[in-house]
């Protein structure tokens, strides 16, 4: 998959080498570069408010694009990546040629999250699980072609505003087995809670990178904004699910600590580390840049 990917970011440069037939032939004979062109063409860019459902709205700021669904769901195909029915799309930057990261956007409606053990979580404990749940999500990976990986630590343990319902925790991730690099990935994970759900907002990038994009992560979140009736604070008691799991759960592992919850184990490890890129952001960030331009129609 990485040779493939490498090919094709060769192909791509001599094709905005300025050869418009070598384009058109390259888009029809090559699925990568005619992924990233459908993407582009489709790409809604900021400032702009983007629907997410009918749930929420991303108001994307200036210099960001986001891409829906259907193109999205062809990108992270061709980039070794499952989505599931809670996906909505992908958001790049668009106005810095130094950044090199992206992310992905979903929205979980399996009911309103109990936050209460947000006070008390052990973040060692927490790692842990997500070790453990990387293992076994490593079953998946090798079943499917997929190289296994490991956490490595954390990069941002879980934070959890309970005023704003926002959640953030990071890990490094690396291929199982190999060295520590500046260019092993970083899942950046953030959440903004809902009445029957969750948006969750996955920033994929690097650890040389990450420092200098945790505030770019912070702000896409910030960007979200459940609608009018569909909040945290508008849960009520009487009518509304409760979701199996609590706020735990999304921090990974620790949904296994709830009793009689067993039975779903590998359906969340399959949801929940799906979605990691190892290394990607310093292999596939210069393929998507070559058609992501800024006054692109």
């Amino acid at each position: 998959m990485i040779r493939e990917f490498v090919r094709a970011c060769a192909v791509v440069a001599l094709v905005f080498a300025g050869c418009a037939q070598a384009q058109e032939q390259t888009q029809q004979s090559d699925p990568a570069a005619a992924a990233w062109r459908a993407a582009n063409m489709a790409m809604q860019r900021g400032p702009s408010d983007v629907p997410l459902k009918s749930e929420a709205t991303l108001h994307l700021p200036e210099g960001f694009g986001f891409v829906p669904r259907e193109q999205s769901i062809v990108v992270m195909n061709m980039m070794g990546n499952q989505t599931g029915d809670d996906f909505i799309g992908l958001v790049f930057p668009i106005a810095d040629e130094e950044q090199h990261w992206f992310a992905t956007l979903d929205y979980t409606g399996d009911g309103y999250i109990e936050d209460e053990e947000a006070k008390n979580w052990n973040a060692d404990e927490l790692l842990d699980n997500l070790k453990k749940g990387t293992e076994h999500g490593n079953e998946f990976r090798q079943q499917h072609g997929a190289q296994p990986i490991e956490v490595t630590g954390w990069v941002e343990s879980p934070a959890y505003d309970a005023a704003t319902h926002r959640l953030v925790w990071s890990v490094g991730i690396k291929d199982k087995g190999a060295a520590a690099s500046a260019d092993d990935g970083v899942n950046y994970n953030t959440y903004v809670l809902g009445r029957e759900g969750y948006i969750s907002l996955n920033f994929i990038t690097s650890k040389a990178a990450i420092e200098a994009e945790k505030p770019i992560a912070r702000q896409l979140l910030a960007a979200v904004e459940f609608n009018q009736g569909r909040s945290y604070a508008d849960f009520s008691a009487s009518t509304d699910k409760i979701a199996a799991y609590g706020i735990g759960a999304l921090v990974g592992g620790a949904l296994l600590k709830k009793a009689g919850l067993f039975a779903v184990a590998a359906a969340f490890f399959a949801k929940f580390f799906k979605l990691i890129l190892v290394g990607l952001a310093a292999i596939g960030m210069p393929i998507y840049r070559k058609f992501f331009k800024k006054n692109s129609p």
